[in-house]
Parts: structure tokens; sequence; C-alpha cells
């Protein structure tokens, strides 16, 4: 089999030398026009139990942000408390952050899901890029938005983060009160893996400096060239979690036509900046209740529980830096799916692992 990536430089589902045969996708997606797609193309059904509407807001870097809000059919009249959803890290509102919306919202929240910025129907160009910042500001520029809808109290805003985007939540969690609560959801610590790879196998200077060469290199010769997205064909060979990204990216129960991680993924040097960052730092002094679920057979496990205990205890293993213990640890939690992996948390897998009530229920008490 082909060497796997660790060094998330260049993608973190990627394999050395692969090819993507959706080159067409990439490029009917990499124009700026901002198009809103007004027909249901989600890779799940509407539940008629939920109102859904089309949306688009700024966030403070100037760039529009598209978005789907699902409300309570049965909710008319009532300030509701809201949830906005991200993720995962390099997917579409119309797979997995939508689907948490959806449920969230029949249980009784306004959810919103949004594409981020240069991804998806947002605009924001080069296309399939990434910031720390920028990702940042986004869950920021949604509490924005839904602070300002007739229908919810602002004061009750939540937030979910899946896969990468569970550690931008905590990110975002750290810098804004106004985030009453935050789920993390089969997180990622992008900042982590891309400048340590997998289980920091490559934490040491000699493999970031090679790295840090061979982008300043592509910024010169290719600045847009395209690397990861999940491979396909698959090797029969692949590391079983590969095979589980291919099981729901590469196949109808989540492929998705503008999805980097269903195609060919990211511009090569797109998270260089996630690299030279380390974002979890200041998770420690989160007021807010944090509730960090993950699979106990998910190969990223080891980044939600290092986060956690980082965020209740100021230290953790994968972290060189040491804080003080969090000022109120007692809204803090983290829960294991016994059985899950990674991506039995997109959709429940075929054995429903979501808990979809309890996710409900840690809102509906701190929110």
């Amino acid at each position: 089999m082909k060497k796997l990536i660790l060094f998330a430089f260049a993608a973190i589902f990627a394999l050395v030398g692969c090819k993507n045969t959706d080159n067409k996708n990439t490029e009917n997606n990499m124009k700026q026009e901002l198009t809103m797609t007004q027909e249901w193309d989600k890779v799940f059904p509407l539940s008629d139990k939920v109102t859904h509407q089309k949306v688009t807001f700024k966030n403070h870097f100037g760039i529009t942000l598209a978005a789907d809000v699902y409300t309570p059919k049965d909710a008319e009249g009532q300030k509701l408390p809201a949830i906005a959803v991200g993720g995962p890290f390099g997917a579409v509102k119309e797979q997995v952050s939508g689907l948490y919306a959806m449920r969230m919202a029949e249980r009784g929240f306004v959810a919103l899901a949004f594409d981020p910025s240069y991804t998806g129907e947002s605009s924001g160009e080069p296309r399939r890029t990434a910031s720390p910042d920028i990702n940042t500001e986004d869950f920021m520029a949604a509490v924005d938005y839904l602070s300002q809808l007739e229908n919810v109290d602002p004061e009750r805003i939540g937030i979910i983060g899946i896969c990468g985007w569970g550690g931008i939540a905590l990110n975002a969690a750290a810098a804004d009160t106004r985030i009453k609560a935050t789920v993390a959801s089969t997180m990622y610590d992008m900042t982590r893996i891309s400048g340590n790879g997998y289980y920091d196998s490559e934490d040491k200077e000699e493999s970031r400096h090679a790295a840090r060469e061979a982008i300043a290199k592509q910024r010169l010769s290719d600045p847009m060239a395209m690397a990861g997205g999940v491979i396909d064909p698959l090797p029969v060979d692949a590391p079983q979690f590969v095979k589980d990204y291919h099981a729901y990216y590469k196949t109808p129960r989540g492929y998705h036509a503008r999805s980097g991680n269903s195609n060919d993924g990211w511009r090569t040097i797109g998270t260089q900046a996630y690299a030279n960052a380390r974002f979890l730092y200041y998770i420690n002094e989160i007021r807010s209740a944090v509730l960090v679920m993950h699979g106990a057979e998910a190969h990223s496990r080891y980044f939600g529980e290092a986060a956690y205990h980082y965020m209740v205890e100021g230290k953790a293993d994968g972290y060189n830096f040491i804080g003080k213990p969090n000022p109120n640890p007692d809204n803090k939690q983290l829960l294991i799916i016994p059985g899950a992996t990674h991506c039995d948390l997109y959709d429940g897998g075929e054995e429903n692992y979501i808990p979809w009530d309890t996710l409900a229920d840690f809102f509906i008490k701190n929110l």
C-alpha cells in the first residue's frame, strides 16, 4: 500500500501519489459566485417535524456564508434556544452538520448548519482554503446571525463542532462568551495533527522543517494544486479508518458533489496556517458547559480525550503547554460511545450510535 500521509500539511485523508477522478467537480466549484441550490440535495431526508430555510450571512472577514436553518414546526411565536453546527473539516452542510442541525431542531432548537468560508455554497476564494482565524470566526458569525433572529433567545445559544470542527468549536467557545454550551463530536485538533502528524509521530523539528520547505516550494510552483480527499478506488490493505471514511464520503451514504472530502480535497497549501498554530491553548478557561463525545473505537479518540483533560485539568498528553485547572470543571463532560468508530458519529452508522436525546438534554440543561 502506498505510504499513508501522517504529516497533515497536505491532507488528513490522502495517500501519497493518489490521483482523483473527480476533477470536474472541483472545476465546477472553484468559482466565487455564491449560488444557492434551492432543491433539497442533502444526503439525508428532510424530517416532517421541522421547517427548512436557506440563508446567508457575512462574517467579519467580509465572506458570505451559506447556511440552512432548521426550526421545529410546533414552535411558532416562541423564543427558542439555538445551536450553530459546523463540520466535519472538508465536508459541506448537506452532509453531517445538516443532519445534526435537523435532529436538534426536532428536539426543540433553532439549528443552523453552515458551509465554512471558501467551502460549498459559501463565498471566498481561492476555494477550499483553511484558516484557524477565519474558521473560528465562521462559528462566531453564525452566533451573530442566530442572535438576531426573532424566534431565538440570544442568551441561549450553543454550538456543535464535528470532526475537525470539534476543535474549532472549542476554540470558538474559549473566545466567545456568548456561546453557552458546546459539543465537540468525534473531534480532531486540526492544529495538532497538522503540526505533529497522527499520534504525534512527526512531532519533531526535523519533520516540521521538511514539511515547511515542501510547502514553501509548493506556493511558488503550483499554489492552486489540490490534495487529499478520500482515496478512490480504495486499496485492499487500506487502514480501517480510511475504509470508514470511504464508506461515508465515497458512497451514496454521504457523497456530495460540493464536498472536498468526497472529491479531491483541499488546496495543498491550504492547511499551512493550521500547522503553525495551537488553538486549544485557552480551552482550560472555558467557563461554559462543554460535552466532548467520541467513539470508543475511533482512531481519533485521543484528540477528544486530550482536549477534555487539558480543558479540565490544564494539562494533557500531547500538549506541551500547561495551564491552570478549569475554574468551572463541573459542567465539562467526556462521553465515550461503546463500539463506535470515528465515522459512526457522522450519521449514527448501522447501530445508530449517536445519542440525540443525550445531546438535546445537555443543551436543555445548559442553555
